[in-house]
């Protein structure tokens, strides 16, 4: 290698690289730096020396968490660059901003996750997943027109808890349907709220209020379990409960009696324990939609969170201003 040019060390497994990476991004970083990856197999990943004499690294999912010591040993190392979302297994919060710098690709699967939100919307209040099982198990045309005759979003008031980055990717797509948006977020301002063309409200009243609930809060030991009996049992008969964010932000047991009772509906992508065991009761669970966290999930999303983080790093060794850097302030309430 030559010492003049900066060292890039890839952490990614195989399927991460072919899954984020490809051959342009790995191109991409030769032109600015030498390249160093890691072996096929994880289980031969010497850190300290891959990490060696490197000024900056790709992770992503199942990269090894990168420990205060290991920090401390790779002194060169001056930009982690997450081709994922969440960096809290990934690195220790009080070294974020400090001792490295950290950019993370989660403004990309935003996006990803709003649509699929939006989807999961659009299918529950239309019913579409009802119509196609009654018809494909013979039943009526008309029948089922009748059974299900499905409800607009232009009609309806949408609660978004959390102005998150998802969050707000979810109202600027909700904007083009025209429903009323009401949010409930204790670090949104009434200007921010202003700006954002929606209604800030507490929780109890976004609950007790909204036709469809979104959940896009960050996990953190204020917000576990934040949907218990009480917040639960606000909700009026025939909402819409989505969760993409975090299984943990609802009381399981909870939820599940809500929904055994048949007086609310949900859409889950999110649950206390991933993978969904075979045995699980959400598979059985009555008036829900249920995916296996895929929502930040696309071919499309998974390459531009390796071309996001990619560029990153181009920025970061040419001295330019990174534009996913998380601030050493910002890491306390991430997701």
């Amino acid at each position: 290698m030559n010492d003049k040019r900066p060292l890039v060390t890839i952490l990614l497994s195989p399927a991460t690289k072919s899954m984020v990476l490809g051959d342009n991004g790995a191109a991409a970083l030769a032109e600015v730096a030498d390249v160093r990856f890691a072996p096929e197999d994880p289980a031969e990943w010497d850190l300290p020396v891959l990490l060696a004499d490197a000024t900056a690294c790709l992770t992503g999912w199942g990269t090894p968490r990168l420990s205060a010591e290991l920090l401390e040993q790779c002194s060169r190392l001056g930009l982690i660059a997450h081709t994922a979302g969440s960096i809290r297994n990934l690195v220790p919060e009080d070294l974020v901003g400090t001792r490295v710098r950290v950019c993370q690709s989660a403004a990309v699967i935003a996006l990803s996750v709003a649509e699929h939100t939006l989807t999961q919307m659009l299918v529950c209040l239309r019913q579409v997943h009802l119509l196609d099982r009654g018809l494909r198990d013979g039943a009526g045309w008309g029948e089922l027109r009748a059974a299900y005759p499905g409800r607009l979003l232009r009609h309806r008031t949408v609660g978004v808890v959390g102005a998150s980055r998802t969050g707000c990717a979810v109202i600027d797509l909700l904007r083009a349907f025209g429903p009323r948006i009401v949010v409930s977020d204790p670090l949104l301002t009434e200007q921010q709220a202003a700006e954002l063309g929606v209604e800030l409200v507490d929780l109890d009243t976004l609950l007790s209020t909204a036709d469809v609930v979104s959940l896009h809060a960050p996990l953190l030991p204020s917000t576990e379990n934040m949907l218990g009996a009480r917040e639960l049992g606000l909700l009026r008969d025939g909402t819409i409960l989505i969760n993409s964010a975090r299984g943990r932000l609802i009381d399981a047991d909870a939820l599940y009696a809500e929904l055994d009772s048949g007086r609310i509906i949900a859409a889950l992508d999110v649950f206390e324990t991933e993978p969904l065991p075979a045995d699980s009761r959400w598979r059985r669970v009555p008036n829900a939609l249920i995916t296996p966290h895929s929502a930040g999930h696309s071919d499309d999303s998974h390459r531009l969170q390796g071309t996001a983080m990619v560029e990153e790093v181009v920025r970061f060794l040419r001295g330019e201003p990174l534009q996913y850097e998380i601030a050493a302030d910002a890491v306390a309430t991430l997701a």
